[in-house]
């Protein structure tokens, strides 16, 4: 298929109001026997690789926004893209604007005689900037994203844009997805949802319901090197475990990283939250597993940044060695990890996502010699109060308390697992907007816009902004949180900077408060920030539906 004719099936989709008729659209393009029908399904929700995939194009809005400038002639600038996106606010239109391209302009009409860009080649372009790495790649990914803006009329040019920068805004979200590929094939909904769960590839999973229909579902399985989505936890407290619950396991809620240790019997590799490959940074894991680890194996843990006393550091700490790219034996000299490990989801070639936690827990103790975390069965509401407060002594955040009967759900935040910690409340916000400082921190962002999603889960993610927060950060951290959203600068009005969705912030409150100064229609009294939450993406901010649900509480 040729980019220009995506790119009309897209813009078709984009301006479809039904749910129902988008999903039809996207049934069709996949009835389209010229589809590579993995790139379509990765290129609609604006990914090039699968979610698990640690390859990377690694471009920015500024990039991008230099690529467009170099695409549209001399006389066009990277103020004026900017300049165009305050106005038009939204990137793809601005590409759409500046991209006049006769040279493409003569593909537009598909051709037979054409040479126009198909979506193979455009993604055989965007897996060579992917590999682009040492000196200088950064200009080199910018020389190669502007010949291919120079290729694109300027409809393929809006979609292109988005597509680099991850926000395709047509509509489609995994759901539509899912749904598309049950409907095209004839597959059970619950079939294709669990296909998706073990393979984080929804272009994978539509490509053999296509080419194997039902059968070719359900060979899809938890792969080891292959990560998966992490089950998620809800906050709560004991006494709604106890009244859902005849037991309870309780065990400690340890303020680190989540991690996601895969082992075939000869290699260990780790994964992030984010399914990203953490593996080089975190040797003594890797070294800790080899000694105790006895079984091929996929395991969900944490890990935790330790002083040379053993006692536990601050969650930041932890994340700077996630981060870490060179050095490392200086970084683990400095920062010391502690890995536990609460669950097992496959052992010795046994799938156990569909097992229920106290099997689970079991098939772990059986094959990891040490590092299972302490966990306890209990009905009794003393003996768990007993577990919490030794729980915050050591250090922990409090304690995790889990339905034992529960099956692993993952990507799923349901009411199976809940987490009990005292002290500050907190909210996970995505920076959306900034201010730059006045005096000795007049380079430094500072005064960072908080917004939280208001989007339904299956479009596009819209934000809403709650609150500002400027305190709770020293210099050196305002400096780092500098560094880090600078690349996701959009645009900038004085001395106020609009910013790409991408940096969370673990913000403690007071409380909430209605308030008509911000779109979400609260305030948050009192905001600072606890942490930068390198862990976690902008789609796992909170949404403006808890943030009713606390106001209300």
């Amino acid at each position: 298929m040729e980019l220009v004719q995506f790119a009309n099936r897209l813009k078709e989709i984009e301006e479809e109001p039904s749910d129902l008729s988008i999903r039809e659209l996207i049934v069709n393009m996949f009835g389209d026997e010229n589809v590579d029908i993995k790139i379509v399904v990765r290129f609609l929700l604006g990914r090039v690789f699968p979610a698990w995939d640690d390859q990377k194009l690694d471009i920015g809005p500024s990039l991008c926004y230099n690529a467009i400038a170099s695409a549209s002639g001399s006389d066009i600038t990277v103020e004026d893209i900017e300049n165009s996106l305050a106005s038009i606010g939204e990137i793809g239109l601005v590409a759409e604007k500046y991209n006049t391209s006769t040279q493409r302009g003569l593909f537009s009409f598909g051709s037979e005689e054409s040479t126009a860009m198909t979506l193979d080649e455009l993604y055989s372009d965007l897996y060579i900037i992917a590999s682009i790495q040492g000196t200088g790649s950064l200009e080199k990914k910018r020389r190669v994203l502007s010949n291919l803006f120079n290729l694109c009329g300027p409809l393929e040019a809006r979609y292109l844009a988005r597509l680099v920068l991850s926000e395709m805004r047509i509509g489609v979200g995994e759901g539509a997805i899912r749904d598309a590929i049950s409907a095209a094939f004839e597959i059970p909904i619950m079939d294709v949802e669990r296909a998706l769960q073990v393979s984080n590839d929804f272009g994978f999973v539509a490509e053999m319901s296509r080419d194997k229909g039902v059968e070719g579902v359900h060979e899809i399985k938890l792969k080891v090197g292959r990560p998966i989505s992490s089950m998620l936890a809800q906050s709560s407290t004991i006494e709604d475990a106890l009244s859902a619950w005849k037991l309870v396991s309780v065990e400690p809620k340890y303020d680190g990283a989540r991690i996601q240790a895969h082992y075939n019997g000869d290699s260990i590799r780790l994964y992030s939250r984010n399914m990203e490959d953490v593996t080089k940074p975190l040797p003594e894991v890797v070294e800790f597993l080899q000694e105790n680890l006895s079984k091929p194996a996929i395991l969900d843990g944490e890990v935790v940044a330790t002083d040379s006393d053993g006692n536990s550091l601050p969650f930041q700490e932890v994340l700077r060695r996630f981060r870490r790219k060179h050095d490392i034996e200086k970084a683990r000299r400095e920062v010391r990890l502690r890995s536990y490990f609460f669950d097992c989801v496959y052992a010795d070639g046994v799938e156990l996502l569909d097992s229920p936690l106290s099997l689970r827990r079991e098939h772990l103790d059986s094959i990891l010699k040490e590092g299972s975390s302490p966990f306890l069965l209990t009905d009794d509401q003393k003996e768990i109060r007993k577990i919490e407060l030794k729980a915050l002594e050591d250090g922990f955040e409090g304690i995790m308390l889990k339905n034992p009967d529960s099956t692993y759900a993952p990507g799923k935040r349901g009411k199976n697992w809940l987490k009990c910690k005292p002290s500050v409340e907190t909210l996970d916000c995505v920076i959306t907007g900034a201010e730059w400082g006045n005096g000795r921190r007049a380079n430094f962002l500072g005064a960072f816009e908080l917004s939280v999603i208001s989007s339904n889960v299956d479009a596009d993610i819209e934000y809403k902004n709650i609150g500002r927060v400027g305190t709770g950060i020293t210099d050196a951290e305002l400096e780092e949180m500098t560094e880090l959203l600078r690349p996701y600068i959009e645009s900038q009005t004085g001395k106020l900077v609009k910013l790409t969705p991408e940096i969370v912030l673990e913000v403690g409150y007071e409380e909430i408060q209605s308030s008509s100064n911000y779109s979400s229609g609260y305030a948050l009294r009192f905001p600072r920030v606890i942490a930068v939450r390198h862990d976690k993406k902008p789609g796992d901010a909170e949404t403006l539906e808890k943030i009713e649900q606390l106001f209300k509480s």
